[in-house]
């Protein structure tokens, strides 16, 4: 099997049309229909279902397309990482993460990290679906996240967790006292991200539905800053793991919940089996302090 068997499928996969799919290939439709043949040969397995009006994929047809463009995006990132490094001589080391973590120690990690001048180091901002997608796929090489997402090619640690508060429109009621869930359940509630799948939405609307109580979801965004920006605005409240705490608002005031066992985890995440290389030992090395920092009381 070689690559252009694979960039081949993907691309036929994805037109669902061997006339059109060889077109965007700039190739004749027959040596296009050989390859898919002998693909399918090779692994034993029928790709795809011919119909008059074109293709639809099988069941392993949709898993192989899958890993397909795994293997093509982490062979297009290990190019391009080489061309990189080869140009300024450095290790690269990515790092993903979702933005309410990044309010924390997390730039620390990363200070500590650019001290060594043989290391370049790339950020990018990412859901923990995307991480755990961008960890498989070779796009990053840690993940900090707040959802646990079971995937067999992916290890997730908790580091801590973390308490759990209530940004509400300053000098609202709200601020009298440490406001308990049925206090806020009585407000419009403002919940992000708004993707489909696991995210912090349904975590903190999931603590409502625990006790019984409803919540009346007002509107959904995409980041941390937006929904601050509607508090502000009067339109409601959010609730925001504590490192948001240093997220100063005007307009917003954070209170702390009557019930403080209400938390919301950190979580690392890291390819399954994957023998840490120098730069991944230095960087567990100073996420343990960090966290030991943390747990200890001796937050930077």
């Amino acid at each position: 099997m070689e690559l252009r068997h694979l960039r081949y499928f993907v691309a036929v996969a994805e037109a669902l049309n061997l006339t059109r799919a060889a077109e965007k290939l700039f190739i004749a439709q027959p040596p296009l229909t050989r390859a898919i043949k002998q693909l399918e040969e090779e692994l034993g397995v029928e790709l795809f279902i011919r119909k008059p009006r074109g293709l639809q994929l099988t069941t392993g047809g949709e898993y192989f397309l899958e890993q397909a463009r795994q293997i093509l995006n982490k062979v297009s990132g290990t190019i391009n990482d080489t061309r990189r490094i080869a140009q300024h001589r450095k290790t690269l080391f990515s790092i993903g993460f979702v933005p309410s973590v990044f309010y924390g120690q997390l730039p620390f990690m990363v200070r500590r990290l650019r001290r060594n001048k043989n290391l370049e180091i790339v950020l990018h901002e990412l859901k923990t679906r995307e991480q755990v997608d961008a960890l498989k796929a070779g796009k990053i090489d840690i993940g900090f996240g707040r959802v646990r997402i079971e995937d067999p090619d992916v290890e997730q640690t908790l580091l801590f967790d973390e308490p759990m508060i209530a940004a509400v429109p300053a000098g609202s009621s709200l601020t009298k006292h440490p406001p308990t869930l049925k206090d806020l359940s009585e407000w419009p509630m403002i919940t992000f991200p708004s993707t489909p799948g696991p995210n912090f939405a349904d975590m903190t609307q999931s603590l409502f539905h625990r006790y019984g109580l409803r919540v009346n979801v007002m509107q959904q965004v995409n980041d941390v800053q937006t929904a601050l920006s509607l508090v502000a605005s009067d339109m409601g409240f959010t609730l925001v793991p504590e490192q948001i705490r240093r997220v100063h608002r005007e307009g917003v005031d954070y209170m702390p919940l009557e019930d403080d066992s209400i938390t919301v985890p950190v979580i690392a995440s890291r390819r399954k089996g994957e023998n840490p290389n120098a730069v991944m030992r230095l960087a567990n090395t100073i996420l343990d302090e960090l966290v030991e920092n943390r747990l200890t009381g001796r937050y930077p």
